[in-house]
């Protein structure tokens, strides 16, 4: 019990930062037409570049909304080198972009991000739009840099959570469509914390999504909720929304218990992990897919003290455990993965 006690230390700090904007203004969405890309030959531009490449495999790595507005009459997009965003985007990487470590070589750009409150404010049409514009922008021009100065061949793995994982699908839908020699290295995408539709798949037919454990060039994705959340109540599920257990990488709706869980993450009030080096808490997290909610359903984990709910997220979303309950799981199926790619 005394490791449970460890992992519901909450992230209520971070989740304030991240929403602390949550009034509606009347700024529309602007126009990128004479946006420029952040330029990603400065070494300063990227949160992490491999000292070795000493793996055969690579994971790029896209971070969540990591920054917000203090002020609704400040822009809605920050710089790319905003002080919070380069804060939390380092915190969100040291629990999130560590499960692939023992797999890939992990690239992670800095890309310039929506606020979120403001963002949520919008219709699902405004937020897409808004999301397609700067931040797939730079993450578009970060990816290609990648390929053509880093990559060299290897095959890859792309990762993401909440708006990284949004900006993923217009990497995917776009930079991978127009790209199929760059597309045929995808071990996998791991686009978690925001929806992969049917609506997304059926307009992008080169595009699919996961079915078990070992499959490759696919698609995963799934956000965490308790079994309270109403359908429709989480902003970040979308309808249609696709969803695999993040146990045992199926998309029935079996019950898997905490038992099963290979391992959770400890962490610290603010979201970086307890004293600095990721350590299992086990019997924490089960999981089960509900697919009328287009959810992953854990029944174990403390509401009150996880997921209290904000001006944004109502209760019992676990957004920001969608990595940190299932950390172990998805480094060993990312490794399952990478080994069916390359035949062994």
């Amino acid at each position: 019990m005394k490791a449970k006690k460890y992992l519901i230390v909450p992230l209520i700090f971070l989740l304030t930062v991240i929403f602390i904007s949550c009034t509606k203004d009347s700024v529309s969405p602007e126009d990128i037409t004479e946006q420029k890309a952040t330029d990603y030959s400065i070494a300063g531009h990227w949160l992490n570049i491999p000292a070795s490449t000493d793996k055969n495999v690579d994971v790029f790595y896209l971070y969540p909304t990591a920054w917000a507005r203090t002020d609704t009459s400040k822009p809605y997009i920050c710089e790319v080198d905003n002080p919070m965003m380069l804060k939390y985007s380092n915190l969100a990487f040291a629990r999130q972009a560590t499960a692939f470590e023992t797999i890939g070589n992990v690239y992670a750009p800095y890309f310039r991000q929506v606020d979120a409150a403001y963002c949520f404010s919008l219709s699902v049409a405004e937020q897409e739009k808004l999301v397609a514009g700067i931040p797939t922008l730079d993450a578009t021009a970060a990816f290609d840099y990648y390929i053509k100065n880093y990559n060299n061949g290897r095959p890859f793995i792309l990762a993401g959570h909440s708006q990284g994982s949004n900006v993923l699908l217009y990497l995917l839908s776009g930079y991978m469509k127009e790209h199929p020699d760059v597309y045929s290295r995808m071990i996998a995408a791991y686009v978690i914390g925001y929806s992969v539709t049917q609506k997304f798949l059926a307009n992008n037919t080169h595009l699919k999504f996961a079915e078990g454990a070992d499959d490759t060039g696919v698609i995963i994705s799934f956000n965490t909720q308790s079994p309270d959340v109403q359908a429709g109540a989480n902003v970040l599920v979308l309808d249609g929304a696709l969803v695999i257990n993040p146990i045992t990488w199926t998309r029935d709706e079996t019950l898997v218990t905490a038992d099963k869980n290979l391992g959770s993450l400890i962490l610290n009030p603010d979201g970086s992990i307890a004293q600095g080096i990721p350590e299992p808490v086990m019997n924490y997290a089960d999981a089960q897919v509900d697919k009328v909610k287009g959810a992953v359903i854990c029944s174990t984990a403390d509401v009150d003290k996880l997921a209290p709910g904000n001006a944004v997220l109502v209760k019992g979303v676990f957004h920001s455990f969608d990595y940190p309950f299932y950390y172990y799981n998805i480094r060993e199926n990312a490794e399952n993965r990478t080994k069916k790619f390359l035949g062994k």
